[in-house]
Parts: C-alpha cells; sequence; structure tokens
C-alpha cells in the first residue's frame, strides 16, 4: 500500500503532468463544450437566426409595395437601406443576448459550483485561465456567428432574389455587414466574459450585460429626445457603437462612422477584461 502511494506521488510533478497554457485551453473548451446549456444555446440561437433572417426578408419584399412599411422601417438606421446584407444579418440582436449569457456563464458556472478554487490550485498564476476562457468563448461565439449567417443566407437566398435584393458579395459593403457581425458579437462575447470575471455571480453578470447591452440604449434613447447630451451619450453606448460596422448605408447624423463604433466597443471590452484580469489576479477564489 505504501510502495503504491510512494510512486503515485513520486510520479505528480513528472513532466508530463506539467501545466502548459495548451493544456489549460484545452480544459476550458472540454468545460464548454460538456455543457448541455452550450449546445441548446447554439442550436437556439442558429435557427433564431434563420427564421429572423426569413422574416425580415419578407419584410423588405412586402415594403416594396407599401409605402407604409417603408416610413416605419426608415425610423431605424438599421433598415434605412434595405439590402440583402440587412436582412442576413438581422438576427445578430438575438444572438447577442444568447452569446453573452454564455460568456457569462463560461466563468460565474465555476464560481457558483465551486469548481474554480480547482481550477485554480491546477493553474495557481491563474489569468492563463482567463485567457484560455476568453480565447475559447471567441473561437464558439465566431462558429456560432458563421454558421448562424450561413443558414439565414440559406433561408432568405430565393425570396431576396425574387425582390431584386439577392446579397451580392462583390459588394464591399455587404462584406463588411457580414464580417462585422462576426467582430461584433465576438467583441460582445468578451465584454461579458470580462463582466461575468468581475462578478463571479451568474445573476449579477447576466443583469449588468443585458442590462449595458439593451436598457441602456434603449434610456438614451427616450432621454435624446429632451436632451441634447443623452444623444451624445448614446453614440458611445458599447452597442450603439459597435453596431455601426454592421449598419450598411450612410451613417446618420449624430452616430459615429462603423470603424470608430467598433474601436469604441473594442474599447469597451478591453477595459472590462483588463478590470477582470486585475481582479482575478488580487481576490481570494
Amino acid at each position: 500500500m505504501s510502495a503504491t502511494t510512494t510512486l503515485v506521488a513520486g510520479r505528480a510533478p513528472a513532466a508530463d503532468a506539467h501545466v502548459t497554457f495548451a493544456r489549460v485551453l484545452r480544459s476550458e473548451r472540454l468545460k464548454l463544450w460538456s455543457l448541455r446549456s452550450t449546445w441548446w444555446g447554439v442550436a437556439l440561437t442558429v435557427l433564431l437566426m434563420a427564421g429572423l433572417a426569413a422574416l425580415m426578408a419578407a419584410t423588405l419584399g412586402s415594403a416594396a409595395s407599401s409605402p407604409g412599411i417603408q416610413e416605419t422601417m426608415s425610423a431605424d438606421p438599421r433598415l434605412a437601406s434595405p439590402s440583402g446584407a440587412v436582412a442576413v444579418t438581422f438576427g445578430y440582436g438575438f444572438a447577442q443576448l444568447t452569446v453573452a449569457v454564455l460568456a457569462v456563464l463560461a466563468i460565474t458556472g465555476e464560481h457558483s459550483t465551486g469548481m474554480i478554487r480547482a481550477t485554480y490550485a491546477a493553474v495557481p498564476r491563474r489569468l492563463p485561465v482567463l485567457w484560455a476562457k476568453l480565447l475559447v468563448v471567441a473561437a464558439t461565439t465566431a462558429l456560432l456567428a458563421v454558421v448562424g449567417l450561413a443558414a439565414a443566407w440559406l433561408a432568405t437566398a430565393s425570396s431576396l432574389s425574387a425582390d431584386g435584393l439577392a446579397l451580392d458579395l462583390s459588394d464591399s459593403e455587404h462584406l463588411r455587414a457580414l464580417g462585422g457581425t462576426v467582430a461584433y458579437l465576438v467583441t460582445v462575447a468578451a465584454l461579458s466574459l470580462g463582466i461575468g470575471a468581475l462578478w463571479r455571480s451568474t445573476a449579477a453578470g447576466i443583469a449588468t450585460t443585458l442590462g449595458l447591452l439593451m436598457v441602456l440604449p434603449l434610456l438614451f434613447q427616450v432621454l435624446a429626445g429632451s436632451a441634447a447630451w443623452a444623444q451624445d451619450v448614446y453614440a458611445y453606448l458599447p452597442t450603439v457603437a459597435g453596431e455601426r460596422l454592421v449598419a450598411t448605408g450612410p451613417t446618420p447624423d449624430g452616430l459615429l462612422s462603423p470603424g470608430a463604433g467598433f474601436a469604441v466597443l473594442a474599447a469597451y471590452a478591453t477595459a472590462v477584461l483588463a478590470a477582470a484580469a486585475v481582479a482575478v489576479r488580487r481576490r481570494d477564489a
């Protein structure tokens, strides 16, 4: 018995047990994809991105013969310039909610179960865990966005072609909208992961993230009608700024250009992740 114990203990510090970033990355990938909620979230998001795209394609087709629908759509900057890219990318508004929740859960789930203590015991430096989670979440989000866009294109190709609004991959603006959707969702996921790392609570992390992504833009949109300063702030909110990379057509007054808007969103994500890195290093598990 003692000999066996000694042998096992003697193998513990062996070279093949050395913790490397590649192994931490593999561990985080297995953690995320072993959750049933991840598979359900991915499947539901792809289906809804395709469904919402098909609905928007039908709406664009109806707008061609209905001035009332055209007037209603023109009030939304995202729909002011109808095109195939608008229809195919339309579902990103829902997808951002899914990836935000998945990103928050990727780190708060371990805190809620106490598994994070075992993780940090295996990786005492801690920061490799955060960066591995970031890479896994970013890669998962990029894959989800690409598959969702592909499903959306398949669901809308025939109706958009019939209405003369087919997605044109030779159009740089259409390509920017497609690539921008992927970049936007990945950045939102990174921002959400950082918020989750700061709060370490699933409820608080999701509430904060959804409030930042959904509630604040609505609040400032209402305030903008009576206060000029609110309109200025509105343009620099994370989602409002980042969505400019997905939008097509002329830039509306008061909003940022696509490049500047995405830079603002990326700055938010970078700042939150930097704060999360400091917190992960300094706080107890």
